[in-house]
């Protein structure tokens, strides 16, 4: 079984990879470290770096991600600046932004960077589709999944428990990441 260290502090993304990568035969540890987040115009860039800093820190094979959110009226803003942009004006000051708009479509792209130690990371790629709502509603999660209603859905995130809300993404680059390591290992 290949053993990959998963550096996050975020237990739902561990849940997900361990449900989806485990049973295909690999092992998922977890460490919370801080990593350096460059300024970058694409999560693949951030999260590329961050998994080989962490990667070369931990001397093992690692796996690292960043999210991006992508407002299509908004040029897509904020994306690789999601997470200043949720500090400074989080989910009122978007839905600000998109008042006055009608085009309230959106994505998260999510690149998940996976680094060998003493190689250099491979990114693999999800896009989770849907819009902004226009008013924020729900009690579970944080930040964007009170205005986030993934495509397929009615309501936005916030107003589904963790071990739904953690279903609606797409996870295409988890197996992405399993074919890649299996045709290594083949």
């Amino acid at each position: 079984m290949k053993k990959i260290t998963y550096v996050t502090g975020n237990w739902s993304k561990v849940m997900s990879a361990k449900n989806i990568l485990e049973p295909l035969g690999i092992e998922i540890d977890n460490v919370k470290m801080d990593t350096t987040e460059i300024q970058a115009d694409t999560v693949e860039e951030i999260a590329k770096f961050s998994a080989k800093e962490a990667s070369d820190k931990l001397k093992c094979a690692v796996l690292k991600n960043d999210t991006g959110l992508f407002v299509e009226a908004l040029g897509g803003f904020p994306g690789p600046y999601t997470h200043y942009v949720d500090e400074k004006i989080g989910e009122d000051g978007l839905l600000k932004l998109l008042e006055k708009e009608e085009n309230r479509n959106a994505c998260f792209i999510e690149a998940f960077a996976f680094c060998e130690y003493g190689n250099e990371p491979v990114v693999f790629k999800s896009i989770t589709k849907g819009k902004i709502a226009k008013e924020k509603s729900g009690q579970y999660g944080w930040s964007w999944d009170f205005i986030f209603i993934p495509d397929g859905y009615e309501k936005a995130m916030g107003n589904y428990p963790d071990e739904e809300r953690c279903l609606m993404w797409n996870t295409d680059a988890y197996y992405d990441l399993a074919k890649y390591l299996k045709n290594k290992i083949d």
